[in-house]
């Protein structure tokens, strides 16, 4: 009779020991729409420290795989990516604490994950301070298009109208525009702009935003440097790169003044474990009255700081609900959903990262 009691109760704590893990992970439910017409843009943050590390490049190649196994599901209509594609643009021989890749292999990590989205749906990819130079910026050289050339993934191609010279004079996707009809019809057009623009990158973004073929066409410009975690617009940083304009001036010379560019998304700043200094975001007013959202979402320092994991897999899902207006914005990472023993951490819900905002 003792011996059933005994056994009776470490049932018991058992039980109860174990019922709020599974009661967690009974509650996950995976990501949806909240309207089946929406559309969704999915955006990358900096993905440089899961190319850096060996170790790390599953990670990425997760996050695609599972972008690609939701295409249908979510209505994925675009993927975007913050920049800082690499830790270092050229390096050749890593010192095995902040990578053990030299560049080459980060940049080849890079382009076989987004392989997975080949032909499958377009993706756009900004460039960040470390995919420019040596390190980080020391001048204006990138491998960007050796990997992500014009014809790697023709869904995206087909969509190019516009593309921008580099320093050299040569056209580049690294300021290039690309225009997407939502499925309710609505026109909109990308716009990649380099990392910290040199003046005849912003004037060519300019041009475009004013050309009056696009004067019916809402703009999302997609770039690496704009906002600190303060919400307030970057006004300088100490790059080697002189003919540079950040936040501030984007935000004066280009955004500000024109009509249609409602959506600005950025990424690059961060902080060890420390989700605040990842992200930002505001709403101006642009010249004609309207209002324009400013969102900057970064992860790479989160998962174990600047070594760490890379991330943590953690992306952002906007979905673009049919009314044409209305934006919900989820964070969520499908490194944590892949297993029934961390889907109860696969969504970050502060008032931070879900939210909703609209273009009215």
């Amino acid at each position: 009779m003792k011996t059933t009691f005994i056994r009776f109760a470490l049932i018991m704590i058992l039980g109860i020991l174990i019922s709020p893990c599974m009661e967690a992970q009974n509650d996950y439910q995976p990501p949806q729409l909240a309207d089946p017409d929406s559309w969704t843009l999915i955006l990358l943050p900096d993905i440089q420290a899961y190319n850096k590390f060996a170790q790390n490049q599953p990670i990425l190649e997760l996050m695609t795989a599972w972008i690609a196994d939701n295409i249908e599901t979510l209505n994925i209509g675009l993927v975007l990516c913050t920049g800082d594609i690499v830790e270092q643009n050229h390096l050749l021989n890593p010192n095995g604490r902040n990578g053990d890749q030299p560049s080459k292999l980060q940049w080849e990590s890079a382009a076989r994950a987004f392989a997975r989205l080949d032909a499958r749906v377009p993706y756009m990819l900004a460039t960040g301070n470390h995919d420019f130079g040596i390190n980080s910026a020391e001048n204006r050289r990138t491998h960007y298009d050796e990997y992500f050339p014009v014809d790697k993934n023709f869904v995206t191609q087909k969509m190019i109208c516009e593309a921008g010279l580099d320093e050299w004079g040569v056209p580049t996707l690294t300021n290039a525009a690309y225009e997407y009809i939502t499925p309710q019809g609505k026109k909109m057009l990308v716009m990649v702009l380099e990392f910290a623009p040199r003046d005849a990158a912003v004037e060519w973004a300019q041009k475009v935003a004013a050309a009056e073929r696009y004067k019916e066409h809402e703009i999302i410009m997609l770039t690496h440097s704009y906002l600190s975690s303060e919400n307030e617009h970057i006004v300088k940083e100490g790059y080697n790169v002189e003919d540079a304009n950040y936040g501030a001036a984007m935000w004066q010379k280009l955004v500000q003044p024109a009509h249609n560019i409602r959506l600005v998304l950025a990424g690059h700043i961060a902080a060890p474990d420390n989700i605040d200094a990842h992200i930002a975001f505001r709403t101006d007013q642009n010249a004609a009255g309207k209002k324009v959202h400013q969102m900057v979402f970064n992860a790479q320092a989160l998962g174990g700081g600047w070594h760490g994991n890379g991330g943590d897999g953690w992306l952002r899902i906007l979905e673009f609900l049919p009314d044409g207006k209305t934006i919900n914005v989820h964070t969520f990472s499908p490194l944590f959903a892949i297993s029934p023993s961390t889907r109860h951490l696969a969504w970050r819900t502060e008032n931070f990262d879900r939210f909703t905002f609209s273009f009215e």
